[in-house]
């Protein structure tokens, strides 16, 4: 942190918190305004990482485009791949099969395990306790593994394709799910073990950054940081796809508000997409992945061998000029991603890229109730509160 030469024209003093501070990660900044040690006034600024997602939306493909959502919120990639798909099947008009809304719900909410107890471990870190953060990362390894072993990556698994997957569910990739679901409890508890009654983490956590639910409905959060102020507003329930309505889980609350609360919401929500996960398996449905749909399912490679118009319409799927070709209009599908409410807004003039891409990225709409919790705490305050948001930079700035 760094401070300013001169003081405000209020009296107060001046300082940089962020981008350079460990805890804003290089990608954020924020004009803290002081009397003392106490905030008076927090002016954020983002753009530090800045990439353009939007716009290079309408300058790929429909189906190239799920490269890219990859690298919006990597805490948690597929959420964003199914997150694209389904605007784009819903301007279609396209349903997917009961095999795919169930392995993608099973992607899901894998993703949501990773991506909250990644978050738990690194808001631990920014408090100090080192030791929380590799007992998550140990876990979002393990995760990596079903990835790779689902897509052939593990850090950006690009899995979805529009009307489908990029192929079938692996042999083991079920039974090797369920092992690391049967891991994840212990280290929860180790966990809980070393933060619940920890008492420098509860001083730093318990009663600070408080959000009430009149605010936070005001300031549109949604997701974990929602729910931990005692709203339970949950998309899967609110507007359930692929078939959320059909599974039992709960959509756990917290009245406090506070960084101790998001903490504990999201341990809860870990276990429940737990439950979701265990049942997705013991339901799986058989039959195709893909949707018998022309328009943008590419032919069985045998076939593509084998017969003119199979590999005609390989041929025309992948070319540049050609491809998947939407109706003209606009679609949009909320999700619950790990971190809230994520929705791509898609155009289409009826070619083969979208005239318009735009993203509801939660991390830019938690972000901003953030001078709402600092404003009168200290500056050690601001550490606590950034953590607890779980603010992804290459979502927040798109």
């Amino acid at each position: 942190m760094t401070m300013t030469v001169e003081p405000a024209d209020d009296g107060t003093v001046v300082l940089n918190f962020g981008p350079q501070h460990p805890a804003t990660h290089g990608t954020l900044r924020n004009i803290l305004h002081l009397d003392g040690e106490t905030i008076v006034k927090v002016e954020p600024e983002i753009g530090f990482l800045h990439t353009g997602f939007e716009k290079l939306g309408e300058h790929l493909n429909w189906q190239q485009y799920v490269t890219v959502t990859d690298r919006m919120n990597y805490f948690s990639p597929i959420s964003n791949n199914i997150a694209w798909a389904l605007s784009v099947e819903k301007l279609m008009g396209i349903e997917v099969t009961k095999r795919c809304a169930a392995y993608r719900v099973l992607l899901a909410e894998q993703s949501r395990i990773s991506d909250h107890i990644l978050s738990v471990g690194l808001q631990a870190m920014d408090l100090g306790a080192f030791s929380v953060f590799l007992y998550a990362f140990e876990e979002r390894e393990r995760f990596y593994d079903l990835w790779e072993m689902a897509s052939g990556a593990r850090f950006t698994p690009s899995i979805t394709r529009i009307g489908g997957m990029m192929r079938e569910i692996p042999d083991g990739f079920l039974d090797a799910t369920a092992k690391v679901l049967d891991g994840i409890p212990n280290t929860l508890a180790e966990i809980e073990t070393l933060l619940d009654r920890n008492r420098i983490f509860q001083k730093r956590t318990v009663g600070v950054g408080r959000l009430s639910r009149a605010d936070a409905v005001s300031y549109g959060v949604t997701g974990p940081l929602l729910r931990a102020s005692g709203e339970a507003y949950d998309v899967r329930r609110a507007f359930p796809y692929l078939n959320y309505d059909q599974y039992d889980f709960d959509v756990p609350t917290h009245a406090e508000g506070d960084v101790f609360a998001r903490y504990r919401q999201r341990m809860l929500e870990i276990r429940e997409s737990i439950k979701i996960c265990r049942q997705v398996i013991a339901s799986m449905p058989g039959g195709e992945m893909n949707v018998n749909d022309p328009r943008v399912t590419l032919p069985k490679k045998e076939d593509v061998y084998h017969k003119m118009e199979s590999m005609i319409a390989h041929f025309k799927l992948l070319m540049e000029g050609h491809g998947i070709r939407p109706p003209a209009g606009e679609a949009y599908v909320p999700t619950e991603a790990p971190n809230g409410e994520m929705g791509f807004y898609v155009g289409s003039d009826g070619t083969d890229k979208p005239c318009r891409v735009r993203v509801r990225p939660p991390s830019f709409i938690n972000y901003a109730s953030f001078p709402k919790m600092v404003e009168g705490k200290l500056i050690a305050d601001a550490v606590s509160c950034l953590g607890s948001l779980n603010v992804i930079a290459g979502e927040l700035d798109r």
